[in-house]
């Protein structure tokens, strides 16, 4: 059994990174050989490693920082203005929490999403292989969460793992062609009343780049907790 003092971890070398244009990253891995054990993965995500299918990593690229990771403190968070427009809005969707599992219609919606919102990025084409080796894995506690309206049209997916102090909150892909609705705001909106309903205090957000526009959205989420050097604390 693995535990966090005898674990290994590897580093890739130096490449281009996905955020910061003109930026070297350089990303740290678990041993992909290891076992990991619910407590351990719990463990990893306090310590800010997020996970892509199996595997667990965290950016480790010396001076620049600029990754931080995020939860949301769900006890203490009060939707805002818009969030809560936003709340109504979608209020008439229908929630189906469901295993893992590949379908037609969860890959078409997610190859949409990929294909309109992050054509420009890493992830870009989509295809089968990538939808199950991202999305799903052999040994988080994971669910998928299917956001439909009154027609029974799947509009978002927001993929998500149980953890002892919260949930993380993986990924999330939605009908690119319904702006007005925000859904990828409103999955993270029900994920935090989720956690609020299981008494789980934490929703883990990965990670925050001030200078990524992508990655910035997190900060509408308040209370916001950052880890810096090794401690969880406030925004900013």
């Amino acid at each position: 059994m693995s535990d966090l003092a005898t674990l290994r971890f590897f580093s890739t070398p130096a490449h281009a990174c996905s955020y910061l244009e003109d930026h070297q990253a350089t990303t740290l891995f678990v041993d992909p050989h290891a076992r990991i054990t619910p407590a351990l993965y719990n463990d990893l995500t306090r310590m800010g490693f997020r996970r892509s299918g199996d595997y667990l990593y965290r950016p480790h690229c010396g001076p620049c920082q600029a990754c931080i990771p995020a939860r949301v403190r769900v006890m203490d968070f009060s939707p805002n203005r818009s969030q809560r427009r936003i709340m109504a809005r979608n209020e008439r969707l229908r929630v189906e929490v469901v295993e893992p599992r590949f379908t037609n219609e969860l890959y078409q919606l997610y190859s949409r999403y990929i294909e309109r919102r992050h054509g420009d990025g890493d992830m870009f084409p989509p295809s089968q292989e990538q939808f199950a080796s991202f999305l799903m894995s052999s040994w988080s506690d994971t669910r998928f969460c299917c956001f439909r309206d009154e027609d029974d049209q799947l509009l978002a997916v927001a993929v998500m793992d149980q953890l002892a102090d919260g949930l993380s909150a993986v990924y999330t892909f939605y009908e690119p062609n319904r702006p007005e609705l925000s859904l990828g705001t409103y999955a993270i909106l029900w994920q935090i009343r989720h956690c609020r309903d299981k008494a789980l205090p934490h929703l883990y957000l990965g990670y925050w780049i001030r200078r990524c526009r992508k990655m910035r959205y997190k900060e509408a989420f308040q209370p916001l907790e950052l880890l810096r050097q090794d401690v969880w604390g406030e925004y900013p």
